[in-house]
């Protein structure tokens, strides 16, 4: 197991660890994620331009290891005035679409590319460097739809809900999903019963599917 310093944050399901100057440690608590393949995925998407953080192998299915990254994150820029939210949802979009340029790994497939499933502000970092895509445990393999189709529901999970960030929700949800947005039926549809079946969202989370979707149908095709 890699040897950790002073715990640097921690999320529904991993802690980050300081290694040193140059790396941190991810390490999963649940144990349901593999390292080794989201590292590979990491790597992959790299290799063809994309901005992902630096991985270093393991061995371990619960420990990832990765550059160390300065800069707040997307969430944290938005909340404080630095980005705005037409900002920060034309970023989102220009990511999306940058990761479905990359050439999938799929031969069966041609439609196919390798897929984020969890792009939202706060897995985004804003370096010096520029953004870099954070938090890859959810990546597979599929139509870029699907894609879409995830970031619009989490931000409309919020936009539709009852907390501060709501109206800024609202407003990103509606930058991403102007201009040459590829939000698909059959995406929006798997979307909402992936995030319906994530044992990590709360009961009240749950409770604002109908009227995210009900959101994001009025934005998407109208």
């Amino acid at each position: 197991m890699t040897e950790t310093g002073r715990l640097l944050g921690s999320g529904r399901s991993a802690d980050v660890y300081e290694i040193d100057d140059a790396w941190v440690l991810r390490r999963d608590r649940e144990g349901w994620g593999d390292a080794a393949a989201e590292g590979a995925v990491m790597t992959y998407v790299r290799q063809h331009g994309y901005p992902a953080p630096l991985v270093r192998p393991t061995g371990s299915r619960t420990d990832l290891v990765m550059e160390r990254l300065s800069g707040p994150t997307l969430l944290d820029a938005l909340g404080d005035g630095r980005v705005s939210a037409e900002d920060a949802g034309a970023l989102l979009a220009s990511l999306l679409r940058r990761l479905h340029a990359v050439p999938g790994r799929d031969p069966a497939d041609p439609r196919s590319r390798v897929l984020h499933l969890d792009l939202h502000p706060g897995n985004v970092m804003l370096t010096p460097d520029g953004p870099r895509v954070i938090d890859w445990s959810n990546t597979e393999d599929g139509h870029p739809g699907l894609d879409w189709g995830m970031s619009a529901v989490i931000l409309a999970q919020v936009a539709v809900g009852d907390t501060p960030l709501a109206a800024e929700a609202h407003a990103l949800l509606g930058s991403l999903l102007a201009g040459r947005s590829a939000v698909t039926e059959e995406g929006l549809t798997e979307a909402r019963r992936r995030r319906a079946a994530n044992p990590t969202m709360t009961r009240q989370e749950s409770e604002l599917l109908s009227l995210a979707e009900e959101l994001i149908r009025k934005l998407a095709f109208r």
